[in-house]
C-alpha cells in the first residue's frame, strides 16, 4: 500500500487512505462532471440575445463572486462594460443565482430556475450546442447568454483508455440536454444524465449498481463525490468537493483518471501475490522447522527472507510504468 501511494504522489495521484486505493481497484464505471471536467474549463461566450440592455452587465454582477467556469465567461465577457456592485446573492448550486443589483432584484440561471421564480422563460434553439443562461431582472425575463465550453484536449483519450480497461464511463451533468449530447458525442460517451440537480447527481451514482467512481471539479459535484465508491476530484476542485474525494489528481486534468485504476489494479495484485507467496512459504517451511530438519539459525534466516523477499516484490511499484 505504501509503494503504491508513494507512486501515486510521483504521478500527481494523491490516494487519501489505503481504503481509497482498494476501492479504486474494483471500479466498474466512471461518472464524470461536465463543465470543467469534460470540457477544457475555458467556456467563451458565444451569442447573446438582450430584451434589455442592462442584461449582460447585471449578470455579470451577480455571477462575479462564483468560481464556476460558466460564471467567469459572464464576467469575462462583460468586462468592457460598467459592472455595477451586487448585494444579497445567493447562489442554487445546478440552478442559478440571484442578486440584488441597483436596487432590482437579478436572477440568472436555467430555465427552470426562472421558471420556479415565476418568469416566463421562451424556448430558444438558436445555440444546440451551448450552456444558455437565461437572465430576468425584476421579475421580468430580460434575455439569454449562450456559452460553449470545448471538450477536454485528453478527453477522448480518457474515455477509449477507460473503455480497453473494462471501465463503463457516464456523464452527469446539470446542463441541458442538447449541451450534454453535444460534448458527450465529441468524447465517446454513450450513456448521458442531463438536468440534473446536485442531490440528484447524488442519487444516480448511488443507484448504479456496480462499483463506481465519480469524477467532478465543483461544490456541485461534492454530494455525488461522497456517494461514490470512490470520489476523484481535479487538482483545481473547490474545498468542498476535495474533503468529499478519496483521491485528487494534483495535475489537474483528467489525464490521471486511467492511472488511477491501473495503479490500484497493480498495488492489489502485488498484494494479493505477496499474501500467496508468504503463505505458500510458511505452510512449507514451518513444518520443516518444526520437525528439527532445519536449525534455528537457518529457520530465522528463512523468516527474514520471506519478509525481504516481500518488501522486494512490493518496491517494484516505486518504478510502475503508466500506460
Amino acid at each position: 500500500v505504501a509503494a503504491g501511494t508513494a507512486r501515486g504522489a510521483q504521478l500527481g495521484v494523491l490516494f487519501r487512505s489505503a481504503g481509497a486505493l482498494e476501492a479504486a481497484s474494483s471500479i466498474e464505471v466512471a461518472c464524470f462532471d461536465k463543465t470543467g471536467t469534460l470540457t477544457a474549463g475555458k467556456p467563451a461566450i458565444i451569442g447573446v440575445h438582450a430584451a434589455d440592455d442592462r442584461m449582460l452587465a447585471y449578470a455579470a454582477a451577480a455571477e462575479r463572486s462564483s468560481e464556476h467556469p460558466i460564471a467567469r465567461a459572464i464576467v469575462d465577457g462583460a468586462r468592457e462594460l460598467v459592472i455595477p456592485e451586487a448585494r444579497e446573492v445567493v447562489a442554487t448550486p445546478g440552478s442559478g443565482v440571484q442578486a440584488i443589483v441597483d436596487g432590482v432584484r437579478v436572477l440568472v440561471g436555467t430555465a427552470e430556475f426562472l421558471q420556479l421564480a415565476g418568469v416566463d422563460v421562451p424556448a430558444d434553439d438558436k445555440f444546440p450546442g451551448a450552456t444558455l443562461c437565461h437572465v430576468a431582472i425584476d421579475g421580468r425575463y430580460a434575455g439569454v447568454i449562450a456559452v460553449a465550453d470545448p471538450p477536454s484536449g485528453e478527453a477522448r483519450a480518457v474515455i477509449d483508455r477507460l473503455r480497453a480497461m473494462n471501465i463503463d464511463a457516464i456523464m452527469i451533468t446539470g446542463d441541458r440536454e442538447a449541451a450534454a449530447q453535444w460534448i458527450a458525442g465529441q468524447v465517446g460517451i454513450e450513456r448521458v444524465h442531463a438536468g440534473v440537480r446536485p442531490n440528484e447527481k447524488a442519487a444516480i451514482v448511488a443507484a448504479e449498481p456496480r462499483r463506481v467512481a465519480m469524477i467532478g471539479d465543483g461544490v456541485n459535484d461534492a454530494p455525488a463525490l461522497a456517494s461514490a465508491d470512490l470520489g476523484i476530484a481535479l487538482g483545481t476542485v473547490t474545498e468542498i468537493a476535495a474533503a468529499s474525494a478519496g483521491v485528487t489528481l494534483m495535475r489537474g486534468g483528467i489525464g490521471g483518471v486511467p492511472t488511477v485504476f491501473a495503479l490500484a489494479r497493480a498495488a492489489l495484485s502485488t498484494i494479493r501475490r505477496n499474501l500467496v507467496g508468504a503463505s505458500i512459504y510458511n505452510v512449507v517451511c514451518i513444518p520443516i522447522a518444526a520437525a528439527g530438519l532445519l536449525s534455528p539459525i537457518l529457520a530465522s534466516a528463512a523468516m527474514s527472507l520471506s519478509s525481504v523477499t516481500v518488501l522486494l516484490s512490493s518496491l517494484r511499484l516505486r518504478n510502475w510504468p503508466p500506460e
